[in-house]
This record gives C-alpha cells, sequence and structure tokens, in this order.
C-alpha cells in the first residue's frame, strides 16, 4: 500500500509544497524534512530581503568574498542565459524593480529620466566573479534571483529526495514545479496551465514524469509584471509563458526569457534547448506552443 504524503511551508517569498508518493510514511516524512532543509538553506542564502544573505550582503557592501558554491553558480548560470536571451533575463535588474515598486506605492508611474537613470545600473556584464568572490563593477548596482533560486532550490529537493530513495514527488515553489517518476507506476503528474485573466478557466492540462514547469506571466503582480531589463518597463507582448524542461532552474530563466523576447523570439530561445517545449497565451487570449 502507496500514502500519499504532503507537507507545505513558507520560503522563498512562496508557499513550497512537497508532495510524495511512498509506501513507508516514517521514511517520506524524513524525506520532505531533509528536502525542505535545502530549500530553507537556499532561502537563507539568496533572500534579497534578507540582510544577512550572501545576496543581501552583496547588495550592501558591492562584493562579497567568501560566496558559497551555490550561490555563485546560480549567479554563473543566470550570466549564461542573460548571453544566450540577448539580455532579456538580467539579474541586475533589481535597481528597476525597485523603482516601480516605490512609485507602485504611490500609485504613479516612473519618468523616461528616472528609468533611465536606474538602467544605467543594469548589466550582468558588470558582475565580476572572481574565485570565491563575486562584486560589482559600478556602486549602486544590486541583483535579484528572485528569477531563477526558486527554480534552483526546486532542483536541489528533488535532489535531496531522490537521495532518500524517493520515486514518486512532486516539489512546486509558488508555481515553480519539479518531478520525480510520475504518481504512481505508469500514472503522470497532472499540471493546469490557467488563464491569468480568469484563474478559474483552465486552458490545458500538461503530464510530467522526470520533469519540471515555470510559468512567467501576468498573475500576481501589481504593475504588469515582469520589466524588460533592456528597457526598464513592463513587457506588454502576452500574458504568459510556460516552459517544460529537465531542470526547474532552467524552465524558471526560460519562462522569463520568453515572455520578454516575445512569441517568436522566446519560441526560438526554448528551442535551443534540448527537450524543452513551450506554451503560450498571447494578449488575445489565444494559446500557442
Amino acid at each position: 500500500m502507496v500514502h500519499i504524503i504532503k507537507d507545505v511551508q513558507n520560503a522563498l517569498g512562496t508557499f513550497v509544497t512537497i508532495t510524495i508518493v511512498h509506501r513507508d510514511v516514517r521514511e517520506g516524512i524524513s524525506a520532505i524534512g531533509v528536502a525542505f532543509d535545502e530549500v530553507h538553506r537556499i532561502h537563507h542564502l539568496m533572500n534579497v530581503h534578507e540582510p544577512g544573505s550572501e545576496v543581501g550582503v552583496l547588495n550592501r557592501e558591492g562584493y562579497y568574498d567568501r560566496v558559497s558554491d551555490d550561490t555563485r553558480y546560480v549567479i554563473q548560470r543566470a550570466n549564461s542565459f542573460s548571453e544566450l536571451s540577448e539580455g532579456a533575463f538580467d539579474i541586475t535588474i533589481f535597481p528597476v524593480l525597485e523603482l516601480w515598486k516605490e512609485n507602485a506605492s504611490r500609485n504613479k508611474i516612473p519618468t523616461d529620466e528616472e528609468i533611465s537613470q536606474r538602467l544605467g545600473l543594469v548589466n550582468y556584464r558588470d558582475i565580476l566573479i572572481e574565485g570565491k568572490k563575486v562584486s560589482f563593477r559600478k556602486r549602486g548596482m544590486r541583483i535579484t534571483l528572485a528569477g531563477v533560486a526558486k527554480g534552483y532550490a526546486v532542483d536541489r529537493a528533488i535532489e535531496a529526495l531522490a537521495r532518500c530513495n524517493i520515486r514518486h514527488a512532486l516539489v512546486n515553489a509558488g508555481g515553480d514545479i519539479r518531478v520525480i517518476g510520475g504518481k504512481g507506476e505508469d500514472i503522470p503528474w497532472k499540471i493546469a496551465i490557467r488563464d491569468p485573466r480568469n484563474h478559474a478557466r483552465i486552458v490545458t492540462t500538461v503530464e510530467l514524469v522526470d520533469r519540471a514547469i515555470a510559468t512567467s506571466g501576468t498573475y500576481r503582480r501589481s504593475f504588469s509584471d515582469i520589466l524588460n531589463p533592456r528597457a526598464g518597463k513592463p513587457v506588454q507582448g502576452m500574458l504568459s509563458s510556460t516552459v517544460i524542461a529537465k531542470k526547474a532552474m532552467d524552465a524558471d530563466m526560460l519562462a522569463t526569457g520568453v515572455f520578454v523576447l516575445g512569441t517568436e523570439k522566446g519560441i526560438k530561445l526554448g528551442a535551443t534547448f534540448d527537450g524543452v517545449e513551450t506554451f503560450i497565451i498571447g494578449n488575445d487570449g489565444r494559446f500557442l506552443n
């Protein structure tokens, strides 16, 4: 007899759900605990709002001398993806993101001059990595790993579960999802892709086995959502982009990159990765893949 064992915890700025299907309840609960330890570890390394986190110190001081292998790896992968996406994904967008948030709190929109000033701090090539030291080329630069850390944490949680001999599992961090196996021996996990304008409407359902999925779009944020790092303004080209990939970190970054690039360039970017599927909901509500 198998049991469905589930736990939900708050981390990475969202709710993280880990669900496993396993014969031994005690083993299953222990495995979920190990996986959540990994999620919280990544959270405390990369949380931009935690002053003592590695990213918090880096943003405040402009450098960090003893960066962990995890944080360095995530920054390097993010920068590599920035190169591939021609800057459509850029973790140095944080100063512009903060500008929009500050103005949104006052029901205002930043001026072009304000945006232009902040854009001078946005360029992933100005992140310097030398051994364990990470630093910024310009004073005032700051990064956010929000578009990649969740996916990385999901991957680490999945790896932890696999080490605990779990063969059927799903980890969901605010829509960044990766699964081990299926829900059962010949039963895939089913994931719904919802209409951003009407959450009750399911546009399509995808089946996952040993895969990851992530979505970017106009689901939760207050100012039209994802910023184009090259323009410093919200992206208007589509309602959402969903990417299926082998790893959650790749799906996470690709979903953002596709959303910023638009339908044609976005699908072309996805096609450069092995085994990637891209689903887009256009501004007119049409579903494309």
